[in-house]
């Protein structure tokens, strides 16, 4: 993470109330085991775009949840894979970052699959980042490390007793909480088990506060979770979005443009692939995708934004940015 507990502006109106906690808590796991979907459903409104593809998160999106007794900021981290490409090992290194930055881990592995290599392989992480032997072999955590067991929807409660015992052995967490945020089911739970894990301190940003992340980088992650819904397997995986300005009408010099004349904003976004091949279908028969793109986004970006707007998409191509260090820094990925 880029910021800590120690460079957080600390807001006064829970500072140093009696027993109230607050911290920051990494939520890590393989692909596709439902952590955005996790943190949407304790934040109660949607922070991190979520998808059926794996691989959907590419950036430590840290969503903050206030209650009358507690403050927690959950860090969505990149799903934690084996690395083909720069970009694949830029996104682990993120999740190295969050962890290192954390008050506490949760773990999510899902009800209804087994537990695999990359389980193994994150746990061999965290175990060495956050655990020691005692003199009777058995395993300490440093700090809280939390088992979730997600997508208990769909197994049976005679299964998910069974996944319990097998989650315990496996991890040794300092504690197990199940739950299914698509279902609304035991997330109250979930909350109240993170409260405990993260130590007292004051509230750290202000209640109304729901992201740390600024406008702009959320506008571009709705344009790239809206793609992700819209086009499904024929989406390349190479798909990136920046939003390069928000021009406002008090400050638009260019004459004749229909959104100045209408009052509106205009939200310049570039949309980048790494082939020409590509781009047709990301704009499809007629731009007819980038006209879906923007209907869809425009109660949320007008939220945004702060007033009415419009989105000016452009496709372009980024040859091979995912294998390209510098081209990684230029679209967002530091």
């Amino acid at each position: 993470m880029s910021k800590g507990r120690e460079n957080m502006p600390e807001n006064q109106d829970n500072d140093g109330a009696e027993g109230f906690r607050s911290g920051f808590i990494a939520v890590v796991g393989r692909p596709n085991v439902g952590k955005s979907t996790l943190i949407n459903a304790l934040a109660g409104r949607q922070i991190a775009i979520t998808s059926s593809k794996p691989e959907t998160t590419r950036k430590a999106i840290r969503a903050i949840v206030t209650t009358g007794s507690c403050q927690l900021v959950l860090v969505d981290t990149p799903g934690i894979h084996r690395p083909r490409t720069v970009l694949g090992q830029r996104l682990n290194d993120i999740v190295d970052e969050s962890l290192a930055d954390s008050d506490a881990v949760a773990f999510l592995l899902p009800a209804d699959q087994e537990i695999g290599p990359g389980d193994r392989r994150i746990l061999s992480r965290l175990r060495q980042q956050f655990s020691h032997k005692d003199s009777e072999g058995q395993w300490q955590w440093s700090k809280p490390v939390l088992g979730v067991i997600t997508k208990i929807d769909r197994c049976t409660r005679d299964i998910l007793i069974d996944k319990i015992m097998e989650i315990d052995q496996f991890g040794h967490f300092s504690q197990i909480v199940p739950v299914s945020a698509l279902q609304s089911d035991n997330v109250d739970e979930v909350l109240g088990v993170f409260r405990e894990a993260v130590p007292e301190g004051p509230q750290m940003y202000p209640e109304s506060q729901v992201s740390e992340e600024p406008p702009e980088e959320t506008i571009a992650e709705l344009i790239r979770g809206t793609f992700l819904e819209e086009l499904d397997d024929e989406l390349p995986h190479s798909l990136a979005v920046v939003v390069d300005s928000v021009e406002y009408p008090e400050t638009g010099e260019a004459e004749g443009d229909t959104a100045q004349e209408d009052g509106k904003a205009i939200v310049h976004v570039s949309i980048y692939v790494e082939r020409d091949s590509q781009k047709p279908i990301i704009i499809g028969r007629k731009a007819q995708n980038l006209v879906k793109v923007k209907k869809k986004l425009r109660t949320p970006v007008n939220r945004l934004v702060g007033q009415k707007a419009a989105l000016d998409l452009h496709v372009k191509v980024a040859k091979s940015w995912q294998s390209d260090p510098k081209k990684i820094q230029r679209l967002g990925f530091i």
